[in-house]
Formats: C-alpha cells, structure tokens, sequence
C-alpha cells in the first residue's frame, strides 16, 4: 500500500512529465515549422556528374556561391575537377581556389601555366595565401609564369612584415583623379570594374597621386553629370598607413562599417585597401594570438607547424615558469619547518584559498590594465592614478572576502569535530584572523602585481597581453606563498600574538 506523501508524490511526477512532453512536442512542432534548407553541395553533386552540354553547365553554376563550390571539390575525383574548372574558366575558379584551406594538392594537379593563369587572376592578398602553401620550386616556378604587374602587387604586400597592415591589404580597388566630371569618373569605373571588383567605394587621388578622399559608388551613379565630383568625395575618411601594426589598426578599423578603408603609404600614397572580409580574417588572428598570449605563446600555431617550431614557442615560457615554480616550492618548504614547530599545520589546509584568490584578483587586475593600454595613450601621471585605483579596488575587495572568510573560516573550525583538538574555541579564530589578515594583503599585492606587470612590458616594447598567461599566475602565486605564511609566522612564532 501506497501512503499519501507516495501517491501525491507520484501524482506531482505525472503531471510534471506531461507538462514537460506537452512542452517538448510545441518545440518540436515549432522546429518542423521551419523549412528544410537547400542541399547546396548535393545539388552542385548532381548536377556536375549529370550529362548538360558545358554552356548549359556554366550558367547553372553561375548561380551557386563560390564557397558551396570550394565544399564540394574533395568529394569530386580528380577528372571530374579538372573537367569543372575547364567549364568553368580560369577567373571563375580562381575565385572558388580563394576559399580552399588546403589548396595546395589542388594546385598540384594543374601544369604550372593554368595554376600561374589562376593564381594571376586573384586579388594579390589570396595570392600570396595559395603560394606560401607551395613548396619552394613550384612556388618559384610559378611566378616566374605569371605577368609582371601582378607579380609586383605580391612582392608588395609580401614586403610588409606579418605584423603590419599592409600584408593583409589588397590592390583590389578603383581610384581616379580628383578633377575628373562625374561622366569621366563613371567611365574609369566601368573600365577598372572588370579587373579589380571591389567598386562599393571608390577613391580620389590628388595630381601628385596622394590620397585625396573617397566616393560611395551609389552616390557617383545619382550624382547629375554637371554635378562636381569634388561635391561628393568625403575628404575626411579614415585610412591607415601599412607600416602600422595590426594591433595599432584593429580598434580603428572596428570603428568604421565601411567595405573598405584605404591603406597608405609613408608619403601619403594609396597602395591598396583593407576590406571588410579582410577585418573578419584579422580579427579571427588576433582571437587566436589572444588565447595563444593566454597560454604563455607569443602568437598562434599552425595545425601544419613543424614540431620543433612549436616546441621553440612553448619551451622558453615553460623553463621560466619552472624556475619561478622551484622558487614558489623552495619558500613553502623555508616556511614549513616554522610552520611545523609551532604545531600550525592547519594552515597547509588554507594555502589553496589564499592562492586562488589571489590569482583571480591579480588576473582581473591585468585584464583590464591590458585594455587600458592598448585602447589608450597614457601619460606617466594617469598610469599612477590608474595604479592607485587598482591598489584601493583591491585591498577594499580584499576588505570585503577576507572579513567574510575570518567569519566563515572561524565558524567552520569551531562547529567541525575534531578541527582544532586540544586547543579553546576562540582558537578557531585566531586561525581565521590570520586567513582573513592574509587574504587582505595578498589580494592588495596582487592587484599592484596585476596592473604593474603589464606595464613594465609595455614601457620596455614586450607585448603586454603576454603577461595574461602562466607567468602571472605563478607570480601571483609567489606573492600570496609569501604572503599568507610570512603573516602566519609574524603573528604565531614572532609576536605571539594569538598564542
């Protein structure tokens, strides 16, 4: 026999488990509202093996992204690939190549001259992605096949360091004199539109070809032909020099939602544009150099990187990190004698809290010190304002926990059987008190370790971000070990304060 508390219980999980499937079945009828998506790669499948005459093909697949193309070559044999990019021509392909990951074993199939022809046809910063993929013949071999304008929009990209704007640019864009009418600029653009495709935005030039302003396309093809065309160029639009580094340049061009924004030279001359699919690569690479930073890396690896490269980026930081960790240890056991006489081990049970609180404090510390220095250009004075500021966030944060963990602690021990055998209740306290006392300084020095790290590398050209990873924490780590037992031998062995 059931009793009442049982039968109500069960009559609760019934009704719960209906409610629950009532629920699922709307979510479910909800998601079968929605219509099924197009197979894109299974059509383009079917439709490349199907039997249509090579012009009807074409015009079908003028209608598929070139990305949905790209997926589907690895499914395709080798013929059967060679066959589509004959369909589909040389500047067509090029295109979809521009979305391939590994491009190299499709390269590797073609002779060198319809590889070169491809290569030629893409926007010389995708060029320069597919060569670098090659091994060093094929790649020499290659270019030697190719026309020599596009060969020098490569060697000029490729002139700028990986950390600089301009090796991420492209010479896709359409420029034209300042002093043009607007009929003659409309025909530079419909003459430049066949090589270079990026139109959205175009750009004026002054006499000596320095960079003047910029044209929204739509505004060029409204404007009436006795318009002037100084009337609708934007003089004040934003635009980077190439020498910039990437991380000077990201926060800039965040800013601004437009397709593009011009790359200059040291005299103030156009040499390409940033696009905004440019942007979304460049701030993908710096995502991943950030959690490589946060790892103790000085930049992202590559799934292809060589062995020994990626062990040179790893290895130095981990030797650092070892040395500073023997140093943590030498200290725990300078102190665990001390600690040991005076019959404390019970604070070997703390040593994590303090630790961990520390860390964290010192990791908040950083991260906002590391925003603050790469957002803004700060003078000695407000660098030792934001120091103090830290200092007072953390030791009134400090105030607050270790408060909270004397009371916590002191608690704990005094209830807990057997925590503190053969010594008073308030024993329990004084135990807390040196945790809290503890926690109170540690926290403190984190905060000013958290924040003045980050600012000595800045001030001696280290890139302050590197700092975020293991080295800070197991700075930190030294700071809160000397920290806690330094304090617990001061007021247990050397004052006697609580004995």
């Amino acid at each position: 026999m059931l009793n009442k508390d049982c039968i109500i219980l069960v009559r609760y999980n019934v009704k719960r488990r209906s409610f629950m499937s009532e629920e699922n079945q709307e979510l479910e009828n909800e998601v079968q509202d929605i219509p099924e998506k197009r197979d894109y790669e299974e059509e383009l499948l079917q439709l490349l093996r199907s039997n249509e005459p090579p012009k009807k093909l074409r015009e079908d697949l003028d209608d598929y992204h070139e990305n949905d193309i790209a997926a589907i070559l690895p499914k395709l044999s080798k013929e059967e690939r060679l066959k589509l990019y004959k369909t589909l021509g040389v500047d067509k392909v090029s295109e979809i190549f521009a979305y391939l990951d590994d491009v190299e074993e499709y390269i590797e199939e073609l002779d060198s001259e319809k590889a070169a022809d491809i290569i030629e046809s893409m926007d010389a910063d995708d060029a320069i992605d597919v060569l670098e993929e090659l091994g060093d013949d094929k790649k020499e071999e290659i270019i030697g096949l190719m026309q020599k304008d596009a060969v020098e929009d490569i060697q000029l990209i490729d002139s700028y360091d990986e950390d600089m704007i301009g090796s991420r640019m492209t010479t896709n864009y359409v420029a034209f004199d300042k002093n043009l009418s607007v009929k003659q600029a409309m025909r530079t653009v419909i003459k430049e539109a066949g090589d270079n495709d990026n139109i959205s935005t175009l750009y004026a030039l002054n006499d000596d070809e320095t960079f003047y302003g910029a044209i929204d396309l739509s505004d060029l093809i409204r404007a009436r032909e006795g318009t002037a065309l100084d009337s609708i160029i934007t003089t004040s639009y934003p635009y980077v020099y190439a020498r910039e580094t990437v991380e000077q340049c990201i926060e800039q061009l965040k800013d601004y939602s437009e397709d593009s924004i011009p790359v200059l030279d040291e005299n103030n001359k156009l040499i390409g544009v940033i696009t905004s699919s440019d942007l979304v690569e460049v701030v993908g690479e710096e995502m991943g150099d950030d959690y490589a930073k946060l790892a103790g890396l000085t930049e992202a690896e590559d799934v292809n990187e060589p062995l020994g490269k990626s062990i040179a980026k790893r290895l130095p930081w981990l030797l650092i990190l070892l040395g500073l960790g023997l140093v943590v240890s030498s200290i725990i056991n300078v102190f665990q004698t001390a600690v040991q006489a005076a019959q404390l081990i019970i604070l070997y049970s703390f040593q994590s809290l303090i630790l961990d609180m520390s860390g964290n404090t010192g990791t908040q510390s950083l991260g906002v010190t590391i925003r603050v220095l790469s957002e803004e250009a700060i003078t000695g004075k407000k660098k030792l304002k934001f120091l103090l500021k830290e200092m007072r966030v953390g030791l009134v944060n400090g105030l607050i926990i270790g408060t909270l963990a004397f009371l916590a602690v002191g608690t704990y021990l005094a209830v807990m059987p057997g925590a503190i055998v053969g010594h008073p209740t308030y024993y329990a306290f004084e135990i807390s008190a040196c945790i809290g006392i503890s926690l109170i300084c540690g926290m403190l020095m984190a905060s000013l370790d958290g924040t003045l790290v980050p600012m000595v590398f800045k001030k001696i050209g280290i890139d302050p971000a590197v700092a975020s990873g293991p080295l800070i924490t197991t700075l930190n780590d030294l700071i809160a070990v000397c920290v806690y037992y330094g304090v617990s031998i001061l007021l247990f062995v050397q004052i006697g304060l609580f004995t």
